[in-house]
């Protein structure tokens, strides 16, 4: 009977009710007239009404539905209201909330409710950890409201309810003739009905709304651009049954937004857990839940689209629903319920107590060479763990050596990362290698059976435990049972060993997020060996931020709210402590790339031989002060060093200062300049001061900012009425009877992104300048040294020569390193007011490096690369304007580059939050991106100059990938 009712329910169509006929339904028995919108459903019809009394939705069901069961979803409503946003229910012209109609010789039943404004998440390919989390803490709270709710109408049979699943299941699989993937749902569902069966009996039950999925929570973003749940609708599937339930649909929904990560869920579950704490029968029972719901979505889908293949709604969910299932059915169900336990803070019951005998008892006491295979390895440098076989080849050089060696067990391997991947690298080693003489002996450290797996490995497994050896021979059979202490082989090659749970089949790595689940399933065989070879304990990251926190001045940012950790960087990456590797696309400060073996040759030799300050005397400041004249435009014979571009701008301004006996200064509105005092004065930027219009001294003059595309003034025909805002501050500088000190800009407009100046606005401001007294800094801290691509110095562009050039970021490839450039009468000027001294400027080792860089962007044809492959990649940027309207412009040249982000090209509204939410995306997958500008709607793009096209490439994908999400 209950099979039979279960077939019935799967197996009904929907109603046949025209728009129009729902139309004057509407009308005839709530009075409302207005505009019906389909809005799709598997077994009822409903439509969306937008009427002058606002907007529902008309349900129409079949009238095989019990009345009793819609009263029951109208009282959970009611229940709910307090709790949760849930639509109203509206009354019939008769005071009915539920009426009983025939159509066309069909019944059915309709109802109202109030429609709530929003939409679903079902369209989005991904949804972030916030959303995941704000499903499971929607769960909770639902089903904290139910826990006491009861009504006749939930004691009802229900197709989705999971106590039935495995009846329905069987019942569809015999069937459903040519079925797809027919034996992975059978052995799928056949597992989950296995681990369910002693968990029932423990599982609380209650009312449950048994779909809060993407279809029916609808959503609306912020004023940050953030998702926020608006409600939840549909309590068509209301039922008592498992509490759990609830969670499982959900996750189960949530699958097809996890780009193919089961772990995606467990956000949710934490978030559920806090609200409505669950009981660990509850978690050990929601995976297999999960399986069972996905297969009972496809076939249930499979059936209905046979019986109603016009459904475009079922459809559509099919792709969905398949997607789920493979999902789902990626991993082993002990590794989820690992995953799910210990994200809540609960472990695995411990196994029986091992007293394990000697693995390799010939070596019992043998000291081992234990090799760093760890992101901070010695052993490597220069990019050398990319070498294919590096750690067996490290280990191999080490047993030469000490006899014996061994790798640790749960050390993060730097070998296994992967550059240009949205891919997690499996850093993370669940055994243990080790090089040994061949024909060491091993002996069994416990009694169990003897087996081969698929993989070829040598296995010995009892109750409790599976062993696994590769690089052994064995003289006996697959099936052999063998006693504790017996022999079981020997060593003929690099011995890899692994301890699991059962009958598990692990991989020998795995990804850092899912360490902590295989780690409990893949404890470590350092007992059996007898040696301790586990991995320190990794420093906990916020512990560490914390620690920054305590001590380092808040005012010193650091990127992204839970930053990674950073200890290495090889070329245009960086590399966190558990071996991911993140694009950097914001680095300009590494012109040659991260771990320069070159950087670090020069020096280490310089460091050993002297470092001390610039008023010794030795050749290296001589020999890069005429190396930095040799790429300035003639007439420049002056050199300054000093060990940033603020002490550069600093200088600079000191210089004007000197020179023209003013004081006061021009600066462009928008700019920033540096941190030190008169740095700041000249920095307009809001971006990096929100009171820097405010706060400006009297000696400073901001002029408008020459911005082409968002300005005053737009076009390059705009130079003349930018310059309108120059003569106005020159003249009422002139009216005061002050003297003009000077005129500071960047040549390429940085901090925006990198653009352009109007062709000719700086001819026409450095003469005005010049013409009153005053001489013109051309700040090249963050465009010049070659990275613009097609011009070695800004200004270039300008078709001007500055009276100072200023410079750092990588002209020290992360060495502090600045420097001034301009004419003997001008640098003269200032030692008329005493003498000018930086401590550590120009010191030996800076100077060293500083000729070290030029060297290896001239010999690897780093300027060329700027041209050739940023070229590639402002092009490539450009592509996205047509594809995506968020888009609005990119600017600059060579690998110097802006993307500005706009919701509007026509008013160019600055699209901040969705740039924010970006980079948040980019950084998940494996990219270092950050927003700039005044409005933080521009991703500032300067990479390392080794940046590669196929780096670039990636880039662009990603970009793109994350925009079509953001939709």
């Amino acid at each position: 009977m209950l099979l039979a009712t279960l077939i019935h329910r799967a197996s009904l169509p929907c109603p046949q009710i025209s728009a129009d006929q729902a139309a004057q339904l509407l009308e005839q028995h709530y009075g409302l007239t207005g505009a019906l919108q389909s809005l799709g459903s598997q077994q009822d019809l409903n439509y969306r009404v937008d009427s002058e009394r606002g907007r529902f939705v008309l349900k129409i069901c079949r009238g095989d539905y019990a009345t009793i069961e819609l009263q029951a979803q109208h009282a959970a409503l009611n229940e709910l209201q307090a709790h949760v946003r849930v639509p109203k229910v509206n009354r019939a012209l008769t005071g009915e909330d539920v009426l009983s109609v025939t159509v066309g010789g069909q019944t059915a039943h309709l109802r109202l409710l109030d429609y709530i404004d929003g939409q679903p998440l079902t369209h989005l390919p991904h949804l972030g950890r916030d959303v995941i989390a704000g499903f499971g803490e929607l769960c909770g709270q639902v089903s904290r409201a139910l826990e006491h709710f009861e009504h006749p109408g939930l004691d009802r049979t229900l197709q989705w309810d999971p106590r039935h699943a495995h009846a329905l299941i069987t019942h569809l699989l015999a069937n459903l003739n040519n079925l797809p993937h027919r034996d992975a749902i059978e052995r799928a569902a056949n597992h989950a009905h296995t681990r369910l069966q002693p968990l029932a009996d423990h599982l609380p039950w209650q009312a449950v709304h048994l779909d809060i999925t993407d279809d029916n929570v609808v959503w609306q973003r912020d004023a940050q651009r953030r998702w926020q749940v608006q409600g939840v609708i549909d309590f068509g599937d209301l039922v008592h049954t498992w509490r759990i339930a609830d969670l499982s649909v959900t996750c189960a929904a949530l699958l097809h937004h996890a780009d193919g990560d089961p772990f995606a869920i467990l956000p949710a579950v934490q978030a559920c857990h806090a609200v409505t704490p669950l009981l660990r029968e509850e978690l050990q029972a929601l995976w297999p839940l999960i399986v069972a719901r996905a297969a009972v979505l496809v076939l249930s889908s499979e059936q209905q689209q046979r019986l109603d293949p016009d459904n475009t709604y079922l459809l559509k969910n099919a792709e969905h629903e398949w997607e789920i299932f493979h999902v789902a059915t990626s991993v082993p169900f002990a590794l989820m319920e690992a995953a799910i336990l210990s994200c809540v803070a609960q472990a695995l019951p411990p196994m029986a107590g091992q007293d394990f005998a000697p693995l390799l008892p010939g070596l019992v006491g043998r000291e081992f060479a234990l090799i760093d295979l760890g992101v901070l390895s010695p052993h490597f440098e220069a990019g050398n763990w990319e070498l294919p076989g590096i750690d067996r080849r490290l280990l191999d050089e080490a047993a030469t050596v000490h006899g014996l060696a061994a790798s640790r067990y749960g050390q993060y391997r730097l070998s296994r990362t992967r550059a240009d991947s949205t891919v997690e690298p499996q850093t993370f080693p669940l055994h243990v290698e080790l090089h040994l003489p061949h024909g060491t002996v091993l002996e069994a450290p416990f009694g169990g059976t003897l087996r081969q797996s698929d993989d070829g490995l040598l296995c010995l497994h009892d109750a409790q435990l599976n062993l696994r050896i590769g690089g052994a021979r064995t003289a006996l059979k697959p099936g052999s049972v063998v006693v504790k202490g017996q022999l079981l082989g020997e060593v003929h090659a690099p011995l890899t060993v692994q301890l699991c749970r059962a009958e598990l089949e692990p991989p020998l790595f795995c990804t850092p997020s899912r360490a902590p689940a295989w780690q409990a399933l893949c404890p470590s065989p350092a007992a059996l060996l007898g040696l301790a070879c586990d991995a320190e304990p990794e420093l906990d990251p916020k512990a560490l931020l914390a620690r920054r926190d305590a001590s380092f001045a808040r005012s010193q940012k650091h990127y992204y709210v839970d930053p990674p950790r950073i200890e290495r960087g090889w070329r245009n990456h960086l590399i966190d402590m558990q071996g991911r590797s993140y694009l950097d696309m914001l680095n300009n400060v590494a012109v040659l790339g991260h771990g320069h073996p070159r950087m670090a040759a020069v020096a280490a030799r310089q460091w050993s031989l002297l470092n001390t300050n610039s008023r010794f005397h030795y050749a290296a400041i001589a020999e890069f002060s005429e190396r930095l004249l040799a790429l300035a435009p003639e007439g420049m014979d002056r050199v300054f060093l000093v060990n940033s571009g603020t002490e550069a701008n600093d200088l600079a301004i000191r210089l004007a200062w000197a020179y023209s006996g003013g004081r006061d200064m021009l600066s462009v509105l928008e700019a920033y300049h540096g941190w030190s005092v008169a740095a700041d004065a000249v920095s307009t930027s809001i971006a990096d001061n929100p009171q820097a219009l405010s706060s400006r001294p009297d000696w400073v003059h901001p002029v408008t900012a020459p911005n082409t595309y968002r300005g005053e003034f737009r076009g390059q025909d705009s130079a003349p009425d930018y310059v309108r805002s120059v003569d106005h501050n020159l003249a009422k500088i002139a009216a005061s009877n002050r003297q003009l000190a000077g005129f500071i800009c960047e040549p390429v407009y940085g901090n925006a992104g990198g653009i352009s100046l109007p062709p000719g606005y700086l001819q026409q401001v450095y003469a005005r300048v010049r013409a009153q007294g005053g001489v013109c800094i051309a700040d090249e801290v963050q465009v010049g040294y070659g990275r613009m691509g097609h011009f070695f110095w800004g200004f270039e562009e300008q078709g001007v020569v500055p009276d100072i050039i200023t410079m750092a970021k990588g002209m020290g490839n992360g060495q502090p390193l600045g420097a001034v450039i301009t004419r003997r009468e001008i640098a003269e000027a200032l030692e008329a007011e005493g003498y000018f001294f930086s401590s550590s400027g120009g010191s030996p080792v800076s100077c060293q490096i500083g000729m070290a860089v030029l060297d290896v962007m001239q010999e690897e044809k780093l300027w060329e690369n700027a041209q050739v492959v940023g070229g590639h990649f402002k092009a490539r940027l450009e592509q996205l304007i047509d594809r995506h309207p968020l888009v609005g412009a990119v600017h600059g040249s060579g690998f110097y580059l802006g993307l500005e982000l706009v919701r509007d090209r026509h008013t160019l509204e600055p699209a901040t939050e969705e740039t924010a939410l970006l980079c948040d995306r980019l950084r998940e997958l494996g990219i270092f991106m950050q927003p700039t500008g005044d409005y933080l709607n521009i991703l500032k793009i300067k990479p390392p100059m080794v940046t590669s096209k196929r780096s670039v490439d990636f880039f662009v994908d990603m970009l793109s990938k994350v925009l079509d999400e953001q939709l």
